[in-house]
């Protein structure tokens, strides 16, 4: 049963793994691109949505694998942390992140990534960062009743539209799917690529694959967990019936 820190790694190694994690996605990041503010605002211009598909696809995984193990009882969704919802200061948050990440070029991520490999700008870019958090920091006496005020509490949006967590990654896949088609369409006439090969549904078959193994997981799978409960719960009651 996870979570994998402190029940299989320790506290003494949780820092170690984390370094290691931090520099293979530092790497990834470099890989992927992302060091490349002119790669990271083609979302916004229309002409590269690699930021949409990459950060997509890495959410997709991850929200199919927490689901995965927690169906199979390899993990207790019950332990995971959800940050507090405070809607004002959250949209506000929103709107100075993108215009940040629209006008820098990067987002905190990436902007390190790209100061690692030599981006002058990235360098700036991080140094405005921490500009911003010691103004937040120094003027938050006078901003935190805004930053505070409309708590929504720790809602998760798939009890906000009334589904299931299985059906909810089961919508959020097929949406995904849709995303990836729709903007490399955009890419195509942006970019006015003629090439026929650009635009092919079979590099979206892993993810079409993905949604198929969630619904069999979600809708004809019992949950372990489940399973478990109801099992202990059969010999419970077998013992009571035994003992009077």
């Amino acid at each position: 049963m996870g979570p994998l820190v402190p029940d299989i790694i320790g506290n003494e190694l949780n820092l170690v793994v984390a370094l290691l994690i931090g520099i293979a996605f530092g790497f990834i990041l470099e890989q992927a691109g992302f060091s490349t503010s002119k790669k990271l605002v083609g979302l916004f211009y229309g002409y590269d949505f690699t930021v949409l598909r990459v950060f997509f696809t890495a959410g997709i995984t991850a929200m199919i694998g927490v689901i995965a193990f927690g169906h199979f009882g390899l993990l207790d969704l019950n332990l995971i942390f959800v940050n507090p919802t405070y809607i004002g200061s959250a949209i506000v948050g929103g709107l100075i992140m993108g215009l940040g990440f629209i006008l820098g070029g990067f987002c905190p991520g990436t902007s390190v990534c790209a100061a690692a490999t030599g981006k002058i700008d990235a360098m700036i870019f991080i140094a405005g960062s921490f500009l911003g958090v010691f103004i937040f920091a120094e003027g938050y006496i006078y901003l935190e009743d805004f930053y505070k005020s409309g708590f929504w509490g720790y809602p998760h949006m798939f009890e906000t539209l009334g589904m299931s967590q299985s059906a909810f990654a089961v919508v959020m896949t097929v949406f995904a799917v849709l995303a990836f088609i729709v903007t490399t369409m955009i890419e195509k006439k942006v970019n006015k690529i003629s090439d026929p090969n650009y635009y092919s549904p079979k590099r979206y078959l892993g993810i079409a694959l993905a949604t198929i193994f969630i619904s069999f997981t979600a809708f004809l799978m019992p949950e372990r967990q489940s399973d478990i409960l109801s099992r202990a719960s059969n010999e419970f009651t077998k013992l009571r019936q035994h003992e009077l």
